[in-house]
């Protein structure tokens, strides 16, 4: 017989918090700020009832998250969505959320069949065709959490300076920022209008996942960001932004705070469409020396997560980068990993309250079997084993010819481990 299924009701001043639980018979055990209400004494349907009437007792409240994690299914399972939002905040979960950076794309036979229709510029600006991107490996390998398919340099395209991808590969912007005249160019009024295809897509996504499984959105870091719009396009070996930095910095610093509020004003664009959690890719973070970083990178990272206003979890991926004390003070809830840092480190030398998201080589999913990825995937497990607030993710995104058989016994691995 299944444990009785309880729902925890917490008010504070004009704060409520609730959470629904299986639990021993009169609801023993529970913490002492919460009172339990054993729903098994009644129907289910009269939960929702008997929580409104319970908060409009203590007089008008304003709820502790507008993104309530959902309901657990019947059998009292914790729900994806749930699970991952909890580890964003560190509390306890009955196992690692997992989902992969550009778990979406060219890996799957199903993204390169719409590949074959739609370039990949329609596929970010056709909200239904983002969707499907979006929704493809959360189907085929039911990771916790979505991310929202598209770019990071949609952006700058609102901004005024476009981009398309060469014949010979890469990305090339529609022009190069050379000098003062070029920031001129850029605006930020009315970027949400022109990024309406990711709101509409964020709606339609939320629908299908039905608060079942979480939905990321994401933005490139403002000095990231940089670092494309003053090359020009993608290069192996980008130094405009650092030049920059160094000769003029009063004109560094235009660029920037020119970004951050274009940064700023498109996350939350994605959160009121109803996102769960933002990433911030700042993938050129490591090109900055850790004396340089705080002032190239970090701080306006930090500007990015202040002016959000929102408490929603805000996770930072920092490619390469070892200022730790500026990416712990940036505000963030959780700072993603790349592979070349120890993760058992990194819970000894981060504070409890901050989730870590990471970090499995990506190479290895092509390097090894998938018995030997079982067997990687569990060593990272077992160095995070007795931390709070862990999701388990790669050091960057899926490589394209990742086989899919290794992808899936990474996820098995991690679903199927309970510490």
């Amino acid at each position: 017989m299944a444990a009785p299924l309880f729902i925890l009701i917490r008010v504070s001043g004009r704060h409520a918090d609730w959470r629904f639980v299986r639990g021993r018979e009169g609801g023993d055990g529970f913490p002492g700020s919460f009172r339990a209400l054993d729903l098994s004494q009644g129907t289910f349907g009269a939960a929702p009832l008997l929580l409104l009437s319970m908060i409009r007792a203590s007089g008008p409240y304003e709820k502790e998250s507008d993104h309530p994690e959902g309901l657990p299914d019947p059998s009292g399972a914790m729900t994806s969505r749930r699970r991952f939002m909890d580890a964003c905040r560190c509390r306890p979960v009955d196992r690692p959320p997992i989902w992969m950076m550009r778990q979406a794309g060219r890996c799957l036979p199903e993204y390169r069949a719409l590949k074959e229709n739609y370039p990949f510029l329609e596929l970010v600006r056709t909200p239904e065709l983002a969707t499907e991107v979006t929704l493809q490996p959360v189907r085929r390998f039911r990771f916790d959490a979505a991310i929202l398919f598209s770019d990071i340099l949609v952006v700058p395209e609102a901004m005024g300076q476009g981009y398309h991808f060469r014949d010979a590969g890469g990305i090339e912007m529609e022009f190069a920022i050379r000098e003062a005249a070029d920031i001129r160019r850029l605006s930020v009024d009315g970027i949400e209008e022109r990024l309406h295809y990711v709101s509409d897509a964020i709606r339609l996504v939320k629908r299908e996942l039905s608060q079942q499984t979480a939905l990321l959105g994401f933005a490139g870091s403002p000095w990231t960001l940089a670092n494309f719009m003053l090359e020009g396009g993608s290069t192996k070996t980008p130094a405009r932004a650092l030049e920059l930095r160094r000769a003029d910095e009063a004109l560094f610093c235009r660029l920037m705070t020119k970004l951050t509020d274009a940064v700023i004003r498109f996350l939350r664009q994605q959160i009121a469409a109803g996102v769960d959690a933002v990433q911030i890719f700042d993938s050129h973070g490591g090109r900055l020396t850790a004396e340089e970083f705080d002032t190239g990178s970090g701080r306006w990272i930090r500007e990015v997560i202040a002016g959000l206003e929102s408490d929603i979890p805000v996770i930072i991926f920092s490619k390469g980068t070892r200022d730790f004390h500026s990416l712990l003070r940036s505000g963030a809830n959780a700072i993603s990993l790349d592979s070349g840092f120890d993760l058992g480190e990194a819970s000894r030398i981060f504070p409890d309250d901050i989730a870590i998201q990471g970090n499995l080589d990506p190479q290895l999913l092509l390097a090894l079997t998938p018995e030997e990825l079982r067997v990687a995937t569990h060593g990272l497990l077992r160095k995070m084993d007795r931390r709070p607030g862990y999701i388990f993710n790669l050091g960057h995104g899926v490589p394209p010819t990742a086989p899919l058989e290794g992808i899936a016994s990474v996820v098995e691995t991690v679903r199927n481990y309970h510490g």
